[in-house]
């Protein structure tokens, strides 16, 4: 911009910038004029600046109090605000970091964000890091694609309330209430044998032979005190005398000691006896609390 010293009041006056008010600067935004009387993009008051345009902000930016966006938001580089930010649309950042130190959103649509702590009403995440996260209830159906998924840490869920849970991932449940008074299943343990057969007398010939097998294997987490649910894969293609054998074998499971479950398989039949081919043993221990 020229000097106005070696100029003309009338040749230079348009290169002035005025208010359009007559009383100066005051409390109301007035829109700052050239000396001809056009209108720029800038209002200024004693309380305060508006762009009514683009406004661009070259070296950094420190922002001390709220700030509030009707619009969308394009962060070429990275974003620091101390206080609280209200956007009313939409944040996208090319480059650079976007990091923010408490979010309270109604809705959030959020492609790839880290966040430390988030109180989200309802949020769509399609890839999401979350070092503390609060959820006060969820209530409704609840729908995990693939589960929980943490590279570090455990995600703990106190309570779900839901009428429906539809997970086709891994979900690690600490306690599972069964209906609205139902127990609560704590431990749910595992794990199965091979069977390598064994030959059953009756009850008539018991003094030939045994008419029960029985032995250990492990299970993995079962301890005393557990219900036991098991089988045995090949118990129904026992061979005996009359083709009552396999429905005469009764097999039974407990937790013998920690992490060990006892089978027992008994011929009850006073007549028949035979042999039991091998195949697997399974057993479930499932542990209770009122």
């Amino acid at each position: 911009m020229p000097t106005l010293g070696t100029q003309t009041i009338q040749s230079s006056y348009t290169q002035l910038l005025k208010t359009d008010g007559l009383g100066g600067i005051d409390a109301t935004l007035q829109a700052v004029t050239d000396g001809d009387n056009t209108v720029s993009a800038l209002e200024l008051s004693s309380a305060g600046v508006r762009s009514t345009g683009t406004l661009n902000a070259v070296g950094a930016t420190t922002l001390s109090s709220s700030l509030t966006v009707t619009g969308a938001v394009t962060l070429s580089s990275s974003l620091g605000v101390t206080g609280a930010v209200t956007f009313s649309s939409s944040i996208s950042a090319t480059t650079g970091t976007a990091t923010i130190g408490t979010l309270s959103a109604s809705t959030a649509t959020i492609s790839t964000a880290t966040i430390s702590t988030a109180t989200i009403s309802t949020a769509t995440i399609s890839t999401a890091t979350i070092s503390s996260a609060t959820i006060p209830r969820v209530n409704g159906v609840t729908t995990f694609a693939t589960g929980f998924t943490s590279s570090t840490g455990t995600n703990t869920l106190g309570t779900i309330e839901s009428t429906t849970i539809n997970n086709t991932g891994l979900a690690t449940v600490g306690t599972l209430e069964i209906g609205a008074t139902g127990p609560s299943i704590t431990k749910v343990s595992f794990g199965t044998a091979a069977f390598t057969g064994s030959t059953f007398q009756d009850l008539d010939s018991a003094t030939a032979g045994s008419n029960v097998t029985t032995g250990t294997f492990a299970v993995t987490g079962a301890a005393l005190g557990d219900i036991v649910f098991g089988g045995l894969t090949s118990i129904g293609s026992s061979t005996g005398t009359n083709a009552t054998l396999a429905q005469r074998l009764i097999p039974s499971f407990r937790v013998e000691s920690a992490d060990t479950i006892r089978y027992v398989i008994l011929n009850t039949d006073i007549v028949s006896h035979g042999t039991t081919p091998a195949g697997t043993l399974y057993a479930t221990a499932m542990r209770f609390t009122a």
